[in-house]
């Protein structure tokens, strides 16, 4: 059995920056035993399996270690792949069927948009012992979709976080966000843990973003933003919220190409 493969770096226009996401080409024969297989080979925080089917695709992400509901970056991934190898028509709009429900992208502007949900939620509290873990002092925190957000004073209390990966192991996935500098051309930075799915620092995650889009929306009072994910290989997204929709924009650079060739 030969698979394409695609490894793509997301939300960025320049090699090895951005999020690296694999991009394999499968068929209806692949299990989801075989998917995860290769995702722990690829040892990269997101695999996307995609399957032509009837003038769509079928779209499934897994991370080394379990499959998970909605990932942006290798969406963004998967649709640059689609468009580059012909797969998909240059500027037309892809639909994916997914977990998530149906999701689209398309070209615009030398960008890639994808369609995604905007998910809200409501303040809670800040267990202690996460914040002992985080050494923070949030100004609000929200759980929405499983996991916390939590805003902080500064950017640079976001950008200086060094959080003990093996304690936070045990709690939701993390995303700690500020409004940027005044001085920036950043609407808000974001950093996203979730050792808890086996991904210490994720560099650029399009799925937080849904969060990230309605909260920042409400808090500067407008819905098409700009946004920074501080990783160490750092990310860029145009948002726009429309609605229950959060649009997401981003460059991507197909950095490998090769072939699975499974035997079995």
């Amino acid at each position: 059995m030969d698979i394409p493969f695609y490894q793509v770096d997301a939300f960025t226009g320049k090699p090895f920056r951005g999020n690296p996401a694999a991009v394999c080409i499968v068929d209806d024969t692949v299990t989801g035993e075989l998917m995860q297989q290769i995702a722990a080979e690829n040892n990269l925080s997101e695999t996307a399996f995609v399957t032509p089917k009837n003038g769509q695709f079928n779209l499934r992400w897994f991370t080394p270690v379990v499959e998970v509901p909605l990932c942006g970056h290798a969406t963004l991934a998967t649709a640059h792949t689609l468009f580059e190898t012909g797969l998909a028509p240059a500027g037309g709009t892809i639909t994916f069927n997914t977990a998530s429900g149906v999701l689209t992208a398309r070209q615009q502007n030398g960008w890639i948009e994808l369609n995604f949900p905007a998910l809200r939620g409501q303040p809670v509290p800040l267990p202690e012992e996460l914040r002992d873990i985080l050494q923070v002092n949030p100004v609000q925190t929200i759980e929405v979709d499983k996991r916390y957000l939590v805003e902080l004073a500064t950017e640079a209390e976001v950008l200086a976080l060094r959080p003990d990966f093996s304690r936070l192991a045990k709690y939701p996935k993390v995303i700690v966000t500020a409004k940027a500098n005044s001085t920036s051309e950043f609407d808000f930075i974001s950093r996203f843990f979730a050792p808890v799915i086996g991904i210490n620092e994720d560099p650029v995650t399009g799925a937080a973003h849904c969060c990230l889009a309605p909260y920042w929306a409400q808090q500067l009072g407008k819905t098409s933003m700009l946004a920074y994910q501080a990783s160490a290989r750092g990310g860029v997204l145009k948002i726009r919220l429309e609605g229950d929709r959060t649009i997401l924009a981003g460059e991507a650079v197909t950095v490998i190409k090769g072939t699975y060739t499974i035997n079995q």
